[in-house]
C-alpha cells in the first residue's frame, strides 16, 4: 500500500478521497499530524545535536544518565537500560574516545568496570539544549501530566500495531 503522507517531507500530506466511506475522521488525522510533529521535531533535534556538538541521542541519552550519578558499574548500567549489551558497548566506547567518559576497572575488584562522567562530558552536557525524552529526567513536570503521557505513548503503541517492536533491544 501506498501512503497518502511523506515521513521524510516537512509537511505531512494527506491526499483527500471523493468516497467518504474511506476518509478517515479528523481525529485520525489529528492523531497521524500529531505523531509526525513529534517525529520531526525528534529528528530535527537529533541533527542539531549531532551537527552542533559531535553526539548521537543516543549517545547523549546515555551521557545524562551516567552524569546523574558520581560513578556506576557496568553491570549496573546494563541492568538500568533497555539496550542491548553490544550497544551499549559500542556507545561507551564512542563517549569514552571522545574523553566524554571513562571506563576503567574498579580499584576494589578488576573484575568490575566503572562508568564515570569525565568534565568534557559534564560540560557538552550544560551545553545542549534540555529536550526531548531526556529532560523528563530533570525538568519539574506534573506528575498526573507525566501519567497521561505515558498512558498516551502505551496506548499509540497499540493503535499504531508496533507492539511487536516496542519492547525488543535489538531494534
Amino acid at each position: 500500500m501506498r501512503w497518502p503522507w511523506s515521513a521524510r517531507s516537512s509537511n505531512i500530506y494527506y491526499v483527500s478521497h471523493n468516497n467518504p466511506a474511506i476518509q478517515p475522521a479528523p481525529e485520525a488525522l489529528r492523531a497521524i499530524r500529531g505523531w509526525y510533529r513529534l517525529q520531526r521535531a525528534t529528528a530535527a533535534l537529533a541533527r542539531h545535536i549531532e551537527r552542533a556538538h559531535g553526539v548521537t541521542g543516543e549517545q547523549l541519552a546515555l551521557l545524562r544518565i551516567v552524569a546523574e550519578r558520581e560513578a556506576w558499574s557496568l553491570r549496573e548500567l546494563r541492568e538500568h537500560l533497555t539496550m542491548h549489551p553490544a550497544t551499549l558497548g559500542q556507545a561507551l566506547e564512542r563517549l569514552a574516545t571522545r574523553g566524554l567518559i571513562r571506563v576503567e576497572p574498579d580499584a576494589a575488584d578488576r573484575r568490575r568496570r566503572i562508568v564515570a562522567a569525565e568534565a568534557a562530558g559534564r560540560a557538552l552536557l550544560a551545553r545542549v539544549p534540555q529536550a526531548g525524552p531526556g529532560r523528563l529526567r530533570s525538568a519539574p513536570a506534573d506528575p498526573a501530566l507525566l501519567a497521561r503521557v505515558a498512558d498516551g505513548f502505551e496506548q499509540a503503541i497499540a493503535l499504531f500495531g508496533l507492539e511487536d517492536w516496542a519492547d525488543d533491544p535489538r531494534h
